[in-house]
């Protein structure tokens, strides 16, 4: 018992160079939990972005099917940046009214396109301009749309696009 006194009545204390040490391994450690903390915010930063992007994209085709599945005719035909999509009257965008609707890619920076329904955007960071190609209606088929959407947020040449493929036809063609 008397051991167990003298031990817990000794005073010693750490020294400096232990308490410097310390120090100095705590710094270590919480220098590469930030590092690792900043790394994580801002993949999920990027994580988000690209997600809105394809998410907008996939809208954005969404709304085109619908339109263009009412769509007597496309021009022009063949691969091409710009559309001229005709609705027709009892077609739920037209309005009540023929109308004709243009969806294009507008170049926003080197490598980067909006798309755009009526000169308002409805999908951004496509990589390239060229996204439609029209088949026109034939004896064995109805008119076809083609699309093709490469999505990436990052600059071109990083990393790879997420690719939106989409065939939409055109029911209210007709065979010739």
């Amino acid at each position: 018992m008397t051991r167990l006194r003298r031990r817990l009545a000794c005073e010693r204390g750490y020294s400096l160079i232990e308490l410097l040490q310390v120090t100095a391994i705590l710094g270590v450690v919480l220098t590469g939990l930030t590092a690792l903390f900043l790394q994580a915010t801002k993949a999920e930063l990027d994580m988000n972005r690209r997600f809105q992007a394809q998410q907008s994209a996939r809208l954005a085709v969404d709304k085109m099917r619908r339109e263009i599945h009412c769509a007597t005719g496309i021009t022009p035909v063949g691969a091409s940046s710009a559309i001229t999509v005709t609705v027709p009257a009892q077609c739920p965008t037209a309005g009540g009214t023929l109308t004709n609707v243009v969806y294009d890619t507008q170049l926003v920076a080197d490598g980067r396109y909006r798309l755009r329904r009526a000169g308002v955007t409805i999908a951004d960071y496509v990589r390239v301009g060229v996204v439609f190609t029209y088949t026109a209606p034939s004896t064995a088929s109805l008119g076809k749309l083609h699309l093709d959407l490469p999505i990436n947020i990052q600059p071109p040449g990083s990393g790879s696009n997420w690719e939106l493929k989409a065939d939409m036809v055109l029911r209210n063609t007709t065979r010739s």
